[in-house]
């Protein structure tokens, strides 16, 4: 069996990497998309509203009307690719792997088609084919991700490097970018698109379960073309197989199990939901995702501003960044090969001293978490500096940062969470952090508008807010118990919640953008200034987390 299973996993890795690389999170890419339907002239009559009765229209780059509606595409598909998560992790859960990849490909098949038939007169469409889109994408990302479980001690890199593939595939607008300057249409690029839908759903009875992939693998799983029963056979042999071998994972060589008049009933989803360590994961996640979906959504009129509108130079730095995007599947599986060789390290102590190795996980994600804050930290700072040169170096940090902020999450999740709550909490911190993220819209507008494209009133203000809410969530959550690992059967449920919440976060994007385009007159340092110091605030989640790990060990009954 090992002998046949070893292609068929090499297979639906290979495969796996490839759809994530080529599908998933195409939306990242938008800033490279944004000029095509500039030249296909969708919204172009906006700028002809607001040139004024003069009729002095000063072009499609300096049409505010038009580009706050790009914003408002972006901040809602952005928002909905986070908030999202939570529902779709619920039914990757709850209805297993096959339904939620056959929701997945609905949505974006539908999505590209509709794209693909879009014109001038229907670009409203977008606000519709933009969210639907990037909910297929996320949906094949969660999916993906429990092929980790297939490769046992190097479970975390494979996660990270689905993440990082995930972010690359940004790059996919920027050569449909590139192909249309080679006078190949948009309709065909997303026509080409839709038409991947049919190796999507043949890799999904081919190459997937019908259920869950177990963690930890049991020696006779099998799924796809080695299963004769099925989901059936799947169902039987990873329920029964499985159970025991998780129960070893989370118990110390000194730990007996205890007897069934003793045995403590499973903790309830919510339970992790509320607890501080979900509550910090949130704020860590949440306040890094903002400053890359603020950054993102205000790259093109940043890059004007400095490059003093001239559009060829713009054009160089925005190509510059997408190619940047692509790099991140190299740049991600740094982070998992980290956690996965800190987590044996560690769990070899703890076998000397018979302690928990469910610790030892933990342990192995606080340099994760403390080195994404770095990256954010360095890239927040460059990108706060208003140099047009020094933009290449932010664009570098950006991708590395942003490839171990969402490898290291989905990370953590199966580390400190139950597998089996892993779709929801994923999306519910995701849901959560857009809800933030929508503030982006409205800081779009008050930038453009009143503060006249200088943004840098905005950072006190939003630093106010950014504070207060961290402080009320974890005020909020921290009521929730301590020191419990999450067990498996929760993590699409957790995943999802986390996402979801972090969606909360960055509606604040939105009233950033605002604040920037109007009082601040597209002068962003106040902003930045002030979400650099939040971005301070991220290196508490991995000192919480170290403290509750030398807690456990110290005491190992202070936490159980």
């Amino acid at each position: 069996m090992v002998v046949q299973g070893l292609p068929l996993h090499v297979a639906t890795l290979v495969t796996g990497l490839l759809e994530c690389l080529g599908f998933a999170g195409v939306l990242f890419g938008w800033a490279s998309l944004v000029p095509v339907f500039k030249s296909e002239h969708y919204f172009e009559k906006l700028c002809v509203l607001d040139a004024g009765p003069l009729g002095n229209a000063t072009g499609q780059a300096d049409c505010k009307a038009q580009d706050e509606r790009f914003s408002l595409i972006f901040t809602l598909a952005s928002f909905m690719n986070n908030f999202m998560t939570f529902p779709t992790g619920y039914i990757l859960d709850r209805f297993k792997t096959t339904v939620a990849r056959l929701i997945a490909i609905f949505l974006y098949t539908t999505a590209t088609l509709t794209i693909a038939f879009t014109s001038a007169d229907s670009a409203f469409l977008l606000f519709l084919a933009m969210p639907m889109l990037t909910v297929g994408g996320i949906l094949f990302l969660i999916t993906n991700l429990q092929i980790g479980n297939l490769f046992g001690k190097h479970r975390s890199t494979i996660i990270t490097l689905y993440n990082g593939a995930f972010d690359s595939s940004s790059a996919v607008f920027l050569i449909i970018k590139l192909l249309y300057k080679q006078d190949i249409s948009l309709r065909a690029s997303f026509i080409f698109l839709s038409a991947c839908s049919a190796w999507h759903v043949a890799r999904t009875f081919l190459l997937m379960p019908w259920g869950h992939i177990p963690y930890p693998l049991p020696p006779n799983y099998s799924y796809g073309l080695c299963t004769g029963n099925g989901a059936e056979k799947e169902k039987k042999t990873a329920g029964q197989e499985s159970t025991e071998l998780q129960s070893k994972e989370f118990l110390s060589q000194k730990e007996e199990i205890p007897e069934p008049g003793q045995q403590q009933k499973p903790r309830s989803f919510w339970s992790y939901a509320f607890s501080r360590r979900f509550a910090w994961h949130l704020v860590w996640l949440s306040v890094i995702q903002l400053w890359h979906y603020f950054f993102i959504g205000t790259l093109n009129s940043l890059l004007t501003k400095l490059a003093r509108g001239d559009e060829a130079l713009v054009s160089t730095y925005t190509n510059a960044f997408a190619i940047t995007q692509f790099f991140g599947v190299l740049c991600a599986p740094w982070n998992g090969l980290l956690m996965d060789r800190l987590k044996q390290k560690y769990q070899k102590e703890e076998k000397m001293t018979g302690s928990s190795t469910s610790m030892a996980a933990l342990r192995s994600a606080v340099p994760s978490l403390t080195l994404t804050s770095l990256l954010c930290l360095g890239f927040a700072v460059c990108a706060s500096v208003p140099s047009l040169p020094l933009q290449y170096l932010t664009f570098v940090l950006q991708v590395i940062s942003r490839s171990f902020l969402y490898g290291g999450n989905a990370a953590f999740l199966t580390v400190a969470f139950p597998s089996e709550h892993f779709g929801k909490l994923f999306g519910l911190v995701m849901a959560l952090s857009a809800i933030v993220s929508l503030l982006q819209f409205p800081l779009f507008t008050l930038i453009k508008g009143p503060l006249k494209d200088y943004p840098s009133y905005v950072s006190p203000a939003w630093g106010g807010s950014g504070v207060g809410g961290v402080f009320l969530t974890c005020a909020f959550l921290g009521m929730g118990t301590r020191g419990h690992s999450f067990p498996s059967e929760h993590f699409g449920k957790l995943f999802g919640l986390v996402m979801a919440l972090s969606a909360i976060v960055s509606l604040l994007q939105f009233p950033l953008f605002t604040l920037i385009k109007g009082p601040l007159k597209d002068y962003p340092s106040y902003v930045n200034a002030t979400l650099v110091f939040v971005t301070v605030l991220t290196f508490v989640h991995p000192f919480l987390v170290y403290r509750e790990c030398r807690a456990q060990k110290e005491s190992p009954s202070a936490t159980a």
